[in-house]
C-alpha cells in the first residue's frame, strides 16, 4: 500500500496541476550598443496578445530608440515591436514589459462532429513551409501511420502518439531547433520546435489543418531569469470543437528529465494530458513559419518570431546567444 501511494504521489508531481492559472510581468532588456557603432540598428521583438486563453496587459517600452511602433506581417497577423536607432547613435537600449495572465488548456472529452471543414478556413494551415513539406516522404509517413483511420480527430491522434513514440529530445540542440522535417524524418531528435513541427508537417499531410505556437514559458519564482525558455507547441483544427493544443515535445522533455521509458505509467499520464492539454505556465508569442517582419528585414524569410531578430547593418545578430546578442528576459510574480 505505501508503494502504491508514493507511486501516485510521483505521478500527480509529474503531472501539471488541472485548473491552474499563471501571472506575472515580464521583462525584456536589451543593450545593443557595442554592435558595430556607426550602423543603423533595428530589432524585432515578439509581441504578444491577449486572446480566449492568456491576458496581455501593462504594456510599456522606454529607450534611447529613434522609432517604435508595433506592426504586424501582412500573411500570419503576427505582432511584433519594431525598433530603430539611426546611424549615429552612441547608446541602442531598450525596455519592453508586459503583464502575462494565462490559464491551463484542457480540452477533454473530444469528439467528431459532421461539420465539414471550410476549405478557405483550412488552406494556410494544410500548406508546406521550407522546412515543413507535406509531400514526398512526409505524406507517405503520414498515410502509413493514420492508414484506416477516418476523421479529423482519429488522425490527429494517430500522429500524435506516433510523435510521441518515434522522437527524442536531443539536449544538444541549439534553442528549440529549426524544426527542419526531411532532417527529422532521417534523426527524429531535437526540441520542441523540431518535434512540434514534425506533428504539424505529418497532420497537414494527412489533412488534418495544423499550426505551431510560438512562445514562452513563464516562471514560477520571483525575479527569475527566463532568457532562455522559449516553448513551442501545436495544435490541430477539430470542426465544431475549434483549436485543441497537444505537447507531444513536453512528454519527451519529462522522460528524458526523469528517466522514464514509453511503458512507465507516468508517461501514459504525461501523454494524456498534453492531448488536448497545455500547463499555465507559456504564454503565446506568435505563429507561423517563413516570416516576412514588419518593416521588413534584409536577407531571406524568417523561420519563425520566438526570438528576438535584430539587424545591425548588414549583420544579423544570433538570437539564440542571449549573451552575445545582449538581452536579458525577467519573470516577477
Amino acid at each position: 500500500m505505501y508503494r502504491l501511494l508514493l507511486s501516485l504521489l510521483i505521478l500527480l508531481l509529474a503531472t501539471p496541476a488541472l485548473g491552474a492559472n499563471a501571472a506575472g510581468t515580464v521583462t525584456w532588456s536589451f543593450d545593443l550598443s557595442a554592435h558595430q557603432p556607426g550602423a543603423e540598428a533595428r530589432l524585432w521583438i515578439p509581441y504578444p496578445v491577449s486572446d480566449a486563453n492568456q491576458l496581455i496587459s501593462d504594456i510599456s517600452w522606454q529607450g534611447d530608440y529613434s522609432e517604435a511602433a508595433v506592426y504586424t506581417d501582412r500573411r500570419h497577423g503576427v505582432s511584433m515591436l519594431f525598433v530603430r536607432w539611426d546611424k549615429n547613435a552612441k547608446s541602442r537600449q531598450l525596455t519592453f514589459r508586459f503583464r502575462a495572465e494565462r490559464r491551463e488548456q484542457a480540452r477533454r472529452d473530444l469528439a467528431d462532429s459532421n461539420i465539414p471543414l471550410d476549405p478557405a478556413f483550412a488552406a494556410p494551415y494544410l500548406a508546406a513551409t521550407s522546412l515543413g513539406p507535406v509531400d514526398g516522404p512526409v505524406r507517405a509517413l503520414a498515410e502509413q501511420i493514420t492508414a484506416g483511420k477516418k476523421t479529423i480527430l482519429e488522425k490527429a491522434r494517430a500522429i500524435y502518439d506516433w510523435t510521441v513514440d518515434n522522437t527524442f529530445r536531443d539536449p544538444q540542440t541549439r534553442g528549440c531547433g529549426l524544426g527542419d522535417v526531411p532532417h527529422l524524418l532521417e534523426r527524429p531528435g531535437g526540441k520542441c520546435a523540431d518535434i512540434s513541427s514534425l506533428f504539424v508537417a505529418l497532420s497537414r499531410a494527412a489533412g488534418v489543418p495544423a499550426r505551431d505556437i510560438l512562445g514562452l514559458r513563464l516562471g514560477k519564482k520571483d525575479g527569475q531569469d527566463i532568457s532562455q525558455w522559449q516553448h513551442c507547441w501545436a495544435e490541430f483544427y477539430l470542426p465544431g470543437t475549434g483549436w485543441i493544443p497537444v505537447d507531444p515535445a513536453d512528454v519527451r522533455k519529462a522522460m528524458l528529465k526523469q528517466n522514464l521509458s514509453l511503458d512507465d505509467p507516468k508517461v501514459a499520464e504525461l501523454r494524456e494530458y498534453f492531448w488536448g492539454g497545455v500547463d499555465a505556465y507559456r504564454i503565446r508569442l506568435s505563429e507561423g513559419r517563413d516570416l516576412q517582419l514588419n518593416p521588413p528585414q534584409q536577407g531571406p524569410a524568417v523561420n519563425y518570431l520566438m526570438y528576438p531578430f535584430a539587424q545591425i547593418g548588414n549583420e544579423t545578430l544570433d538570437w539564440l546567444d542571449p549573451a552575445t546578442f545582449k538581452y536579458r528576459i525577467t519573470f516577477r510574480q
